[in-house]
């Protein structure tokens, strides 16, 4: 990241924080329904040093990942199959389409039921509601790589395998990339909602923690501010690949 890049984030946070201070002095909201950004920082740093916060961002990473892979894994899978057969693509679409309609609040607490309260249930959240976008854009990529190119690959006997590593991944992966950045950052989603549904650790678990027994607003802010911190982070790893793979600048 370049200087003015970086100036450019410190600046735009430090204009968030100001305005965030003036909101808070303007309105004279109390503690408990708006502490100001000082606060939280100095509770944010006190729930880190004083252990509250590890645990729990590291369950919450545990579940991100492994939900984030098997649904990435599934959904390149997916969306190769639908772009490349009409029939499944016939067959599976509205299965697809019915998934991703339907709220993922809404499904976490049977999911919950049937897998139990443990890693396995959000796992499954998180791979679910990743899995989306980016068996669609994995679909709409390959379906976007040039046609000429694959009747000149089969004219020339190419193998299906040096068709799909020589054309269709390399011609999909902007796009694939585009659905792995949505896909990454509802992960994070996903294993917040999961943890909500029903779990005994983990970030969502302490928001629920920190706003009901605990009363203690500055730590759910704190636990906010990590859960975004995280998604950023995570949405920064896969821009990077990006860059590297796709030359995108």
């Amino acid at each position: 990241m370049s200087r003015a890049a970086v100036g450019s984030v410190v600046a735009s946070f430090a204009v968030f924080i100001v305005a965030w201070k003036l909101v808070v002095l303007v309105s004279g909201y109390p503690v408990f329904i708006l502490p100001s950004p000082e606060l939280v920082g100095a509770r944010f740093v006190k729930a880190w040093t004083d252990g509250t916060i590890e645990p729990h961002a590291l369950a919450t990473l545990v579940e991100i990942g492994l939900g984030f892979a098997l649904g990435a894994i599934s959904g390149l899978l997916v969306g190769y199959a639908l772009a490349r057969s009409r029939r499944v693509e016939r067959i599976i679409s509205p299965y697809v389409v019915a998934a991703q309609a339907t709220p993922i609040l809404a499904l976490a607490p049977l999911l919950s039921l049937w897998f139990g309260p443990g890693l396995l249930s959000k796992v499954v959240i998180c791979s679910l509601i990743v899995f989306f976008p980016i068996a669609i854009s994995s679909m709409v990529g390959v379906r976007s790589v040039d046609q000429g190119l694959l009747e000149l690959a089969r004219s020339l006997r190419a193998t299906r395998r040096q068709v799909l590593t020589t054309l269709e991944i390399p011609g999909a992966l902007p796009s694939i990339f585009g659905g792995l950045r949505v896909g990454v950052t509802l992960a994070v989603v996903g294993a917040i909602v999961g943890e909500w549904a029903g779990a005994d650790r983990g970030l969502g678990v302490l928001v629920n923690l920190a706003r009901g027994s605990l009363f203690d607003i500055p730590l759910m802010f704190a636990t906010l501010a990590t859960i975004a911190l995280i998604g950023i982070a995570l949405y920064s790893i896969v821009v990077f690949a990006e860059r590297r793979l796709v030359g995108v600048r």
